[in-house]
């Protein structure tokens, strides 16, 4: 992987930075969609908790919708050359809002422990650690690695699954066993993850030292 500093031109190409400052793109638009699309979600999801009746069938479609786009937005930006540092910040800040939104609303719904949410909210916390340390060597986030892309894709079909074990039938027993195989699977990537985030995060800072 190359690792540049903000604002740093790579072999003169000023064209290539002013790419990565653009703000209109379709990719962009995609993922600003996914992050309008959290208080949605919650709202949907917690029917249960208030006494409503169970809305978990659009809360799952919509979750359905953001895996879709999350694909879309990054296989666009490669594809028309759309990638920027907006893009590079709202892809990976749509994941974690969904992460954290549905594992609040299972946690209030008692369908999943709070130690599981403080094992994930953790590690999310050791990542922003990471990235001020990047800051302050003058570099921005990096790119989100694929055992980390692997990790947002265990748990964004476990969520779904763990939601359906709630309906208490033969159906949810099947959901209950995949659902929580892959979230423990996601978890363990997603720790994963931070560590290879922080090898490339010391590397840097060695190398700026040096």
């Amino acid at each position: 992987m190359e690792f540049r500093a903000l604002g740093a031109p790579v072999g003169g190409r000023e064209v290539e930075d002013d790419r990565l400052d653009q703000v209109l793109t379709i990719p962009n638009a995609l993922s600003a969609l996914r992050v309008a699309g959290v208080p949605v979600f919650l709202w949907l999801v917690l029917q249960p908790y208030f006494g409503n009746p169970s809305l978990d069938e659009w809360a799952i479609a919509l979750l359905v919708v953001s895996g879709i786009t999350d694909y879309l937005d990054g296989k666009l930006a490669r594809r028309w050359n759309q990638i920027t540092r907006l893009g590079q910040i709202l892809d990976p800040a749509a994941d974690r809002l969904y992460t954290i939104s549905t594992l609040l609303a299972l946690v209030l719904r008692d369908i999943i422990p709070w130690w599981f949410l403080v094992l994930l909210l953790a590690r999310d916390v050791f990542m922003a650690l990471n990235i001020a340390t990047l800051r302050r060597i003058g570099y921005g986030p990096l790119k989100v690695n694929f055992i980390g892309k692997a990790a947002t894709f265990n748990l964004m079909y476990a969520f779904p699954l763990l939601l359906l074990a709630d309906g208490g039938d033969s159906l949810a027993q099947f959901a209950s066993i995949f659902g929580w195989a892959l979230a423990i699977w996601g978890a363990g990537l997603y720790w994963w993850s931070a560590a290879l985030y922080t090898t490339q995060v010391r590397r840097l800072r060695s190398a700026t030292v040096r």
